[in-house]
């Protein structure tokens, strides 16, 4: 084995049998299953929670909304982080997962019993925004007391493998969204489900945190955490020491920019993005868009456990840094290969009758309710429909626009003209079902990006928890990797989103991924280096 931190802490003389572990494993999976899960279930059902909370007149601003909405819950993890770290490093693991578990169920439960914008107004919305502030606190303190747990159970030559299915939850929680909104549109007719059956997968977390307590009420302590209390190394202030503690601020950083903003765009740009980009641009059916990328993600976490057993072998280091390096090379290729299938006439339509927009004062504004020129108003359509578009910025001092469809010309001063101006020139805007083929292709770029989200995901609970000091460990993994997918990773769908409105180019949000990637790959390949075998070993805190 290769110089991994073969006795990270405290209880490295602890020898738990083979049931303690798959229980530690068990428990701690279900409940970061669950709790993902209701993280994502907002994201699942993005569509109809804009028109029951964040209604609009745009429909581009409506979308944005709610990505808003998504990005506070991400807003606050590092909050959460620093909160329940806190309380995880002073008074132990086991019950520190044990509120943020139950916090999240309750949050979540509350946005299916919140009544809509059309019968309590702006209070919908923000309540709503408070519900996902508390998603966002409960989320910031589950995954470091996961990912601990886990971690201080195991042995230090299976460590990657067994908190890579800590990581293969999070995947989880995804695919369980996908599974619970397909179950109920299945059980329920269209007009049932769009009045008030989108309400019963929130009201199901109810079920789930009745099981997760269940089982992680099962557990024992953390044997690191009982040997420090009892020899009375425990931080007297944890956040503090996170950034004194020799080398930590370093380390930090490292977590911060090299590892936790790089691996969660990827992972939510295979998924979230993959989903919006079907649905969206590419005009596929939406329970097809979820069953396809639901089976992707499926299958795609087995390259988590995979690239987690392989760290235990070659170190954590080079499947992060190879898994940054292969995305920043396909990430590209894999989305055009799924816009090449996921609607051929779409897309030949596209290129043989492009779009062309004339006028002048010619911008689009995504956040405003109405837009204020003629142009806005025929860039707002084209958005909406997903179109791409070529902007030419005319002289004229008037307030018009001309749109050239192939050699057609149309007068833009009405938006309403455009879509059947579009469809007399071969555009099909009628949700379409790919063909097998195409299907096959989607979930092969779907599993490649899985594939490299697993290479930069899986070892990550064990290299975070061998980067740290046990007595500050919760609180130092949780801080940088919340920061990173919190503000980076969870504002992705609203920039994404954002840059694609704005260019009208349904590939132009992938920019920011490439972008977040690549400083993930220079501070990986020129910073971190794999633990040292034994460097915790009887460490100390730094008072």
């Amino acid at each position: 084995m290769t110089n991994l931190a073969a006795d990270a802490d405290h209880g490295a003389d602890y020898q738990p049998t083979a049931k303690d572990i798959r229980m530690v494993i068990a428990a701690s999976s279900a409940g970061t299953i669950f709790e993902w899960y209701d993280f994502f279930i907002y994201g699942t059902l993005a569509a109809i929670i804009g028109k029951a909370f964040f209604p609009s007149d745009n429909a581009t601003l409506e979308v944005l909304l709610v990505w808003a909405g998504f990005a506070v819950g991400f807003g606050f993890r590092p909050l959460g982080a620093v909160l329940f770290g806190f309380l995880g490093d002073r008074l132990g693991r086991k019950y520190t997962f044990l509120v943020t578990v139950t916090l999240m169920g309750i949050a979540t439960a509350g946005v299916g019993m919140i009544p809509s914008a059309a019968t309590i107004g702006i209070a919908a919305p923000v309540i709503i925004i408070l519900l996902r502030v508390l998603q966002g606190l409960a989320l910031g303190g589950e995954y470091g007391g996961a990912a601990v747990y886990v971690a201080e159970h195991s042995p230090p030559e299976k460590r990657g493998f067994y908190t890579s299915f800590i990581q293969a939850s999070v995947v989880g929680g995804f695919v369980l969204s996908l599974i619970v909104v397909l179950g109920c549109k299945a059980l329920m007719s269209d007009a049932l489900w769009e009045s008030w059956g989108w309400r019963v997968p929130f009201l199901l977390s109810i079920l789930l945190l009745a099981i997760s307590l269940w089982m992680r009420l099962k557990l024992s302590e953390s044997p690191v955490f009982q040997a420090m209390k009892e020899e009375g190394e425990l931080a007297k202030n944890p956040l503090k020491e996170s950034f004194t503690y020799p080398g930590n601020p370093r380390r930090i950083f490292i977590a911060l920019f090299g590892i936790a903003a790089g691996l969660t765009v990827i992972w939510y740009t295979a998924m979230f993005s993959g989903l919006s980009f079907l649905k969206g641009p590419m005009r596929v059916e939406d329970t097809a868009a979820e069953i396809i990328v639901g089976v992707a993600a499926a299958l795609g976490m087995g390259f988590f456990l995979w690239a987690g057993r392989l760290s235990d072998r070659i170190g954590r280091k080079k499947p992060i840094v190879w898994g940054y390096g292969i995305t920043l090379v396909l990430l590209f290729p894999l989305f055009w290969l799924m816009g090449s299938v996921a609607n051929p006439a779409l897309t030949a339509a596209a290129e043989r009758a492009p779009v062309v927009v004339t006028g002048s004062k010619c911008s689009f504004d995504p956040f405003a309710q109405k837009q204020n020129t003629v142009c806005g108003k025929t860039l707002g359509e084209l958005t909406k429909l997903g179109v791409p578009y070529t902007i030419v910025t005319s002289g004229s001092a008037f307030d018009s626009v001309q749109v050239t469809i192939g050699k057609r010309e149309v007068a833009g001063e009405d938006p309403a003209v455009l879509k059947p101006a579009l469809e007399a020139m071969g555009y099909d805007f009628e949700k379409q079902i790919p063909g097998p083929l195409g299907i096959a292709v989607i979930v092969a770029a779907l599993l490649g990006l899985s594939a490299l989200s697993g290479f930069t995901y899986g070892p990550v609970a064990a290299l975070l928890s061998e980067m740290f000091p046990p007595h500050v460990r919760y609180s130092s993994l949780s801080i940088p990797y919340h920061l990173g997918t919190g503000y980076f990773g969870g504002f992705l769908p609203l920039i994404a989103s954002f840059i694609v409105a704005k260019t009208g180019d349904a590939f132009a949000g992938l920019w920011y991924t490439w972008g977040v990637v690549l400083v993930a790959f220079l501070v990986t390949a020129f910073m971190l280096r794999d633990p040292v075998e034994g460097q915790w070993d009887r460490a100390a805190p730094a008072n």
